[in-house]
């Protein structure tokens, strides 16, 4: 007896954790890992950001939970950001905490509404050197803010954390059942509890919440003022984070050979942030590190990770506050240590790689790791490398137009075969290759093998023509395929003043 249709397409409608037990499995343990993580990286945000630690974890809880129902990218972890801390920490100082409430709320306004435009798309013109840049650089700048977790600290903590380091490489070779990082930090807190080893905990990285956030309006007055001085940190605050939620979706869709919806994760990081500012929180968008593990490490791929991750999070802040404040901080930094060797490309660096690799691709990876280390700031190191990469790309296309020239037998005309892209950068050359004294009485230009991208090749093409005509020539373009001819035909003759 087969099954009915209507039952079929319940069925695959269901998520896998309702159906597989081991897919559940693994969403849960995961979703703890990193509600474990998250924890001393969210009070580490509000200290950049000048505000309360509970403001942080506040703001990674309803991140996380949010972006779980309306983000479009599966198991991507969103929460408090060191990015969106730095942008909005000047705003704190000076004006105070409900100023940034507010800005936290209005960015997650701007970012619905450049989601709903289309800015995802922009995507596309991110090349992958930038992106193989953007994930280096971010294992490298998680790489240094580990670091400093290891000085001026006691000798115990370097025993730990190599301990940790051992279990996080070897105990994934006698078993997947529980994910390697859990059990580092709960081996590592064990031990320092019970033999009494005073080291660095979670809780002396400032005081874990007691209850759970409430809503409410920001207490600044609403008046034109008020939106004048947080704007410019909202736009701020809201392209930082659309940026680094975007790249972060796209190498998680690498990652799991997936695909993700970039304009629903736009409007969802708005909605989240909206959601996050009513709750108090500093606001956030997509963290790389956490996410690393959520997908990476523990192997989860479903929106339960993510959302468990924020409800684990503020499950033990209120039930397990004490026990959480005892895991020392050498274990979770043993964990990022791994996710930064995990998450870089190290084939993108190998002598065969760099080699075979042209020396611009080279250029860009490096720019974007520089500016990304130097300031601290994704959003920088990305636009540095897209600028650079579109600069070389110009160089390179605008070597591509070539013309010839052949004259006919008789001497009565000239033919000049152009080809390439025709844009700026290459279409200002063409005005010197023509031989405009020399040449005969009628001169054909003929188009069949390039193509007219823009307005500065039109208004070339006009000062060529303009060039023969001023020696009684003729000029006759030809071969203009569909595209070219539309646009030459629209604004020939109307770019300079008569």
């Amino acid at each position: 007896m087969s099954s009915s249709p209507a039952r079929v397409s319940v069925a695959r409608l269901r998520p896998d954790w309702l159906t597989d037990p081991k897919v559940w499995r693994t969403e849960v343990l995961a979703g703890l890992v990193v509600a474990l993580a998250l924890i001393p990286e969210a009070i580490s945000f509000s200290i950049i950001a000048g505000v309360d630690p509970a403001i942080g974890l506040f703001a990674s809880f309803t991140m996380a939970v949010t972006i779980a129902i309306v983000g479009g990218r599966r198991a991507m972890i969103s929460a408090a950001t060191g990015a969106v801390a730095l942008v909005i920490a000047p705003l704190n100082r000076e004006y105070g905490f409900g100023y940034l409430i507010a800005a936290v709320i209005l960015a997650g306004v701007i970012q619905v509404v450049l989601g709903a435009l289309g800015v995802a798309k922009l995507m596309r013109f991110i090349p992958r050197s930038v992106m193989v840049g953007f994930v280096n650089s971010l294992a490298v700048l998680v790489f240094i803010t580990q670091v400093s977790e290891l000085r001026n600290v006691p000798w115990a903590v370097y025993p730990l954390f190599a301990v940790g380091l051992l279990l996080l490489v070897f105990f994934p070779k006698v078993t997947g059942v529980i994910p390697a990082p859990l059990v580092a930090i709960a081996a590592l807190t064990a031990v320092t509890v019970a033999a009494g080893i005073a080291v660095p905990t979670v809780g002396d990285k400032g005081a874990l919440p007691s209850s759970l956030p409430v809503p409410g309006l920001p207490d600044v007055p609403f008046t034109g003022d008020t939106l004048t001085t947080i704007a410019p940190y909202a736009f701020a605050m809201a392209l930082v984070g659309l940026m680094e939620s975007l790249m972060t979706a796209r190498l998680v869709d690498d990652i799991t050979d997936t695909r993700s919806d970039k304009t629903r994760e736009s409007i969802g990081q708005g909605i989240a942030n909206i959601v996050t500012g009513l709750f108090g929180g500093m606001g956030g968008c997509a963290m790389i590190g956490q996410t690393m593990i959520n997908v990476k490490v523990s192997g989860a791929r479903t929106r339960l990770s993510t959302f468990l991750a924020g409800a684990f999070l503020m499950v033990l802040c209120i039930v397990f506050g004490p026990v959480v404040s005892d895991i020392p901080m050498a274990a979770l930094v043993a964990v990022m240590v791994m996710v930064c060797f995990a998450t870089f490309d190290w084939h993108s660096i190998a002598p065969g790689t760099l080699r075979r690799m042209p020396l611009g691709e080279i250029a860009v990876m490096v720019i974007t790791v520089v500016c990304v280390v130097a300031t601290h700031n994704l959003a920088v190191g990305v636009v540095a490398g897209s600028v650079t990469a579109m600069v070389i790309f110009a160089r390179r296309v605008a070597h591509h137009a070539e013309v010839t020239a052949v004259t006919d037998p008789d001497g009565t005309s000239v033919v000049y075969q152009v080809s390439g892209a025709l844009f700026f950068a290459s279409a200002n050359e063409l005005v010197g290759r023509f031989a405009y004294a020399t040449d005969p009485d009628r001169v054909v230009i003929d188009l069949s093998a390039a193509h007219i991208w823009d307005a500065s090749s039109v208004a070339v093409l006009d000062t060529i023509e303009t060039k023969y005509a001023q020696r009684g020539k003729t000029v006759e373009i030809t071969g203009l395929n569909d595209p070219s001819a539309a646009l030459h035909g629209r604004l020939s003759g109307e770019l300079t003043g008569s």
